[in-house]
């Protein structure tokens, strides 16, 4: 059964996630496949570009052009963004899709909710609990007991420890670390590099080894 896409957003993460669906329809033996449509983007800058191949075909009321049975994916690095968007597709009542690189390995019990990007390399271990709209890049690690919550975003090869709590809308920069039973509070961000050694409340910004709170404005 082949199901049409398209994916929320025209930026270099949108791009690599059109490489994700590649990847995923070449995995697969005619048996269930993604044809992407192209992408969504309100930028009209871009509109009528063609990126690796595939249209951008414009803004929300292209989006509207398009069949109910058309599912769509929210691309975004950015929780805020990402919810926002996520939010105005809800109103046109899509659905969303799941992509899954076909190289991840999945150990026991782990639940994904809908709208997940998850990318090549990753490894998710026991008990595992991802929300909705959560975008994993390549190279990721996450250990037995954790929780990511809603719309949070992990770069490249971060690592998450057994018992963590990554809190909803939370960006995670590429190579940071969340040490065991450590909790990450909503809306927060850990920096490039950086190493969860205790609790971080919601709406901070943590930074270095160990990660610290830089100080709010």
């Amino acid at each position: 059964m082949v199901k049409d896409l398209v994916i929320l957003g025209a930026g270099g993460f949108a791009r690599e996630a059109s490489l994700l669906v590649e990847d995923i329809n070449r995995s697969i033996d005619g048996e269930e496949s993604w044809r992407l449509l192209g992408f969504i983007d309100d930028d009209k800058a871009k509109w009528g570009l063609v990126l690796r191949g595939y249209p951008v075909l414009g803004g929300w009321g292209a989006l509207a052009e398009l069949s109910r049975d058309v599912q769509v994916i929210c691309v975004v690095g950015d929780p805020t963004t990402k919810r926002k968007l996520v939010l105005k597709a809800e109103e046109q009542g899509r659905l969303f899709a799941n992509l899954v690189h076909p190289e991840v390995l999945f150990g026991e019990d782990v639940s994904l909710g809908k709208g997940i990007l998850i990318n090549k390399g990753c490894l998710l271990t026991v008990n595992i609990r991802i929300g909705d709209h959560v975008s994993i890049n390549p190279g990721c690690g996450i250990g037995h007991d954790a929780i990511i919550g809603d719309y949070a975003t992990l770069m490249w090869r971060v690592n998450i420890s057994g018992n963590v709590r990554i809190g909803e809308g939370c960006l995670l920069g590429t190579g940071s670390i969340v040490l065991q039973e450590k909790v990450v509070g909503r809306s927060s961000i850990v920096g490039a590099g950086a190493v969860v050694t205790t609790d971080l409340p919601a709406d901070c910004t943590a930074i270095g080894v160990p990660a610290r709170e830089r100080e709010r404005l």
